[in-house]
C-alpha cells in the first residue's frame, strides 16, 4: 500500500518519458498553488478553475522553459484536489528540471496510480471506474477501448449498485425481524424475497458468464495456426499481418518455435500464433516445438487447422482432423478448417466437394491472399461482438469476476435457505456475504492491501 501521507502535495511526469514535442507534469494537493507560484511567473490562486495560462518556469532564478499551465480547483478536478498541469517542451532535461524545482519547493514524487487513488478516495469515482482508467490507457483495439469507456463512465457500477440497493432493503427487513424475534413477526415477505433473489442471481450469472467474452475482447483473442508441415501456416500469418513476420520455406519443419503477433480485425484484437508443423519426427528440437504447439492450442480460443485443399484426399483430411481433436484437451474448442492453396486448383468445385459435411471450412490461398477476407469475417463471427453494440455490462476484470462468483454463490445459499424455511438469522448471514462481495467491486468495502494491489499497477503520473 501507499506508505507516504495521502495529504502531501504530489507531482509526477504524466506523459511518457523520452524526447517529445510536449511533456505534461501534474501537481496535486493542498499546497498546489503556493508551490506552483514559486516556480511560475504569474499568480495562479486567484484565477478561475479550468483556465489556461502562459508564462515561464524558473529554477534557482534561471528560466527553464516557457510553459502553459492549466488550473483545476478542487473538488472539480480529477483527484478532487487543487491540481495544475504544466505543459512544457518535451525535453527530458527540461522535465527533470521542472520536477526537481517542484520537489525543492515542497512536493514529493507521486507513487504509481496515486493521482487516480486520490480521485477514488475523494469520491470522484468508485473502484471499478478507477480500474477502468488503467484499462483505457492500455486499450489497443476498438473493442477493449469501448469496454473500458463503458466501465469508466459508470455503466457497470450502476448495475452493481442497483443490485446492492435491492438486497440492502430486504437485509434491513430481516435484521428488523431479528430485533422482534420474540414477537414472531415477519417484515420481509419470503415470496417477494425469493423473486428478488432469483432476479439478482439471473443478472449475476449473466455477468459471470460474460467474463469469457470480456476477457478475450480486452486482451485480444488468441488464435493458434496449426497443421502439418508445409501447409502454409507461416505464409498465412504473414498474409494476415501484411508483413514478413515468419520465415517461409519449402523445407519441412522450418518453424520450430512459436511466433506471435497481434492485429485488429473489425475493431477486435486478435493474437495470432504460428506453430511448428505437426508430424512424427526424431528431431529433438522439432519435437520440442510440436509440444509447444499443443500447449498453445490448449490456451487458444480459436484454432485454425490448415490442410492442403488440392493435394490432400477427403480421407486424409478427415483423418488428420479427427486425430488432432483426439490430442487436444477441449474437444469442443472452436476449430476452423483452413483449406489452403486453392490457387493451385483448376476446378474449385471438385476441391470443395472433398469438404462436404465438414463444418467451419474456409477456402483460401495464403500465397495470393485470395479469400483472406472470408477468414477474417469467420474470426469475427466466433467472437460475441454483439454485446458491444448493445452496450451491455461485460466483466473484463478477474477481480470483479471472482467477487461476482462469490456473491452468486452466497445468493444460491440464500435461495436454498428460503426453500428449506431456515430462520432469518441464517438468511441474514448469507445476504450480508453477498452484499460484502458486491461492495468489494465498487469500493464500498476495501482494505489497504486491496487498494495497494490495484493502484500499484498503474503508471506513475496517473
Amino acid at each position: 500500500m501507499f506508505t507516504t501521507k495521502r495529504d502531501d502535495t504530489i507531482c509526477a511526469l504524466s506523459t511518457a518519458s523520452g524526447v517529445a514535442a510536449i511533456g505534461v507534469i501534474r501537481i496535486s494537493g493542498k499546497e498546489t498553488f503556493p508551490i506552483s507560484e514559486k516556480l511560475f511567473s504569474k499568480k495562479l490562486s486567484d484565477k478561475k478553475s479550468h483556465t489556461v495560462h502562459f508564462g515561464t518556469i524558473k529554477k534557482d532564478g534561471r528560466v527553464v522553459d516557457e510553459v502553459v499551465i492549466t488550473i483545476f480547483k478542487g473538488p472539480n478536478s480529477f483527484t478532487g484536489e487543487d491540481t495544475v498541469e504544466i505543459s512544457c517542451h518535451g525535453s527530458p532535461y527540461i522535465e527533470e528540471q521542472i520536477l526537481q524545482a517542484c520537489l525543492d519547493n515542497g512536493c514529493r514524487m507521486a507513487e504509481p496510480g496515486e493521482f487516480t487513488m486520490r480521485g477514488f478516495m475523494n469520491g470522484k469515482m468508485d473502484l471499478s471506474q478507477a480500474e477502468a482508467v488503467a484499462d483505457l490507457i492500455s486499450s489497443s483495439s476498438k473493442a477493449s477501448h469501448q469496454l473500458a469507456m463503458h466501465q469508466m463512465r459508470g455503466g457497470f457500477s450502476k448495475d452493481i449498485s442497483a443490485l446492492r440497493e435491492k438486497l440492502i432493503h430486504f437485509a434491513s427487513m430481516i435484521e428488523l425481524e431479528l430485533d422482534f424475534s420474540e414477537e414472531d413477526v415477519e417484515f420481509a415477505d419470503r415470496g417477494d424475497l425469493k423473486e428478488l433473489v432469483d432476479e439478482i442471481r439471473k443478472v449475476l450469472r449473466k455477468l459471470v458468464d460474460s467474463f469469457a467474452t470480456g476477457n478475450v475482447l480486452k486482451n485480444g483473442v488468441p488464435v493458434t495456426i496449426v497443421g502439418a508441415p508445409n501447409m502454409g501456416k507461416s505464409t498465412l500469418l504473414n498474409a494476415l499481418l501484411n508483413d514478413n513476420r515468419a520465415i517461409v520455406s519449402e523445407i519441412a519443419g522450418t518453424t520450430r518455435d512459436v511466433i506471435e503477433d497481434e492485429m485488429s480485425i473489425g475493431g477486435v484484437g486478435f493474437r495470432f500464433i504460428d506453430t511448428a508443423g505437426i508430424r512424427e519426427t526424431s528431431d529433438t528440437i522439432e519435437t520440442m516445438g510440436i509440444e509447444k504447439t499443443f500447449e498453445k492450442v490448449n490456451q487458444a480460443s480459436i484454432v485454425l487447422y490448415m490442410v492442403d485443399a488440392v493435394d490432400s484426399t477427403r480421407k486424409e483430411i478427415i483423418e488428420v482432423i479427427e486425430k488432432f481433436r483426439e490430442k487436444i484437451d477441449d474437444k469442443d474448442k472452436q476449430l476452423v478448417i483452413v483449406a489452403n492453396k486453392i490457387d493451385k486448383a483448376g476446378d474449385t468445385e471438385n476441391v470443395e466437394k472433398k469438404f462436404t459435411g465438414i463444418e467451419n471450412v474456409i477456402f483460401l490461398s495464403a500465397l495470393t491472399r485470395s479469400n483472406l477476407d472470408h477468414l477474417e469475417n469467420k474470426l469475427l463471427e466466433t467472437v460475441n461482438t454483439g454485446v458491444l453494440n448493445r452496450e451491455e455490462s461485460i466483466v473484463t476484470n478477474a477481480r470483479h469476476y471472482e467477487a461476482l462468483s462469490k456473491a452468486l454463490s452466497s445468493l444460491d445459499d440464500v435461495r436454498t435457505g428460503l426453500d428449506n424455511n431456515i430462520t432469518g438469522d441464517f438468511l441474514a448471514i448469507d445476504i450480508r456475504k453477498s452484499l460484502h462481495h458486491l461492495g468489494e467491486i465498487t469500493g464500498e468495502i476495501t482494505t489497504d492491501d486491496l487498494l495497494g494491489n490495484i493502484f500499484s499497477k498503474f503508471c506513475i503520473g496517473k
